[in-house]
């Protein structure tokens, strides 16, 4: 893929931030998530790319834009056919409560690179590149504390383990606790928080648990280019679920390593802070009409990762300024 694709993308995630961000706090996830997926949408009409997306906001009869299978991108004869996955917003939740680390986000591999990950849920494990390949899903969580305290030098009770704050996560909880690791639940937007691995800065060691299964696609495109690792299994709870498995021709039984969720060596991301985390920072609106964002953008073939600080002067970015 053209390397310059990479800028393109974190303009792309700018622009879902900077419509996003107007609602943080508002109790308006909805209104949210649709301000993001419309400015996100209108700047992939300008991105050289013959793109499809995989992973998005729905089937075709449930999102009017940035649907599975929809074909976005200038499309030209010589633009890079590609995978995309997209999250306008990985923490609508938060966005409405004026909570933290909200991401805008979009992942994009070679065509037929990214699993086609149904709208269900997926069992995680992921941790930093000190301990790629010492992680087991169908492994005790006992077993894979210990051979990942021990890959990165910490004793499990200095371990640092996060999990989504849901009740079915309960158990879970409790046999983390008992290898003497902590704990650190997080509300929403286990997208960011599977990157945290890779940054020893951030405290955190492995995330653990269920979340959806898109965003471990997303995760691990990210965690592939840090270098980091996951493996998900996909998990169904109704009759709906199931059907969405099958009409997708995933294997439910499977247990999917990095390399299945992200094949090949040719992988970029990007993500923009919507609200403050610890990893980036939100949108800041300035007087003049201004606005400050920040996004991580990294690539594979390379592996470079950058942080991008960006100023916007909203006087000529009128669609971002309602």
């Amino acid at each position: 893929m053209d390397r310059d694709l990479s800028l393109n993308l974190a303009r792309v995630t700018e622009a879902a931030a900077l419509s996003g961000a107007r609602f943080l706090g508002k109790g308006d996830k909805n209104g949210a998530d649709g301000a993001a997926v419309d400015a996100m949408r209108r700047m992939f009409d300008t991105v050289h790319i013959k793109g499809r997306v995989v992973i998005g906001e729905g089937e075709i009869d449930e999102a009017p834009m940035l649907y599975i299978g929809e074909e976005i991108g200038t499309g030209q004869r010589t633009d890079d056919a590609v995978d995309i996955a997209v999250d306008p917003i990985d923490g609508t939740t938060a966005i409405a409560n004026g909570m933290n680390n909200a991401i805008a986000v979009v992942a994009v591999a070679p065509k037929g690179c990214l699993l086609h990950a149904p709208d269900v849920y997926m069992k995680k494990i992921a941790a930093g590149p000190k301990a790629k390949g010492v992680i087991r899903l169908d492994d005790t969580v006992e077993n894979n504390i210990r051979r990942v305290s021990e890959a990165i030098g910490k004793l499990p009770e200095e371990m640092t383990v996060s999990v989504l704050d849901r009740p079915r996560h309960d158990e879970l909880i409790k046999q983390i606790r008992a290898t003497g690791a902590r704990i650190k639940k997080i509300k929403d937007g286990d997208i960011v928080t599977a990157i945290y691995t890779c940054f020893e800065e951030s405290g955190i060691d492995m995330i653990m648990g269920i979340g959806g299964a898109p965003e471990g696609v997303i995760a691990a495109a990210a965690l592939k280019c840090l270098g980091g690792d996951l493996q998900g299994k996909l998990v169904t709870y109704d009759d709906a679920q199931r059907e969405r498995v099958e009409k997708s021709k995933a294997d439910p039984d499977k247990i999917y390593t990095i390399e299945d969720l992200v094949k090949g060596d040719d992988v970029i991301f990007a993500a923009t802070g919507v609200s403050n985390g610890d990893l980036l920072k939100g949108v800041r609106y300035m007087k003049g009409n201004k606005a400050t964002t920040q996004s991580l953008v990294l690539r594979l073939p390379s592996k470079t990762v950058r942080f991008i600080d960006s100023v916007h002067d909203l006087n000529h970015k009128p669609e971002y300024a309602k």
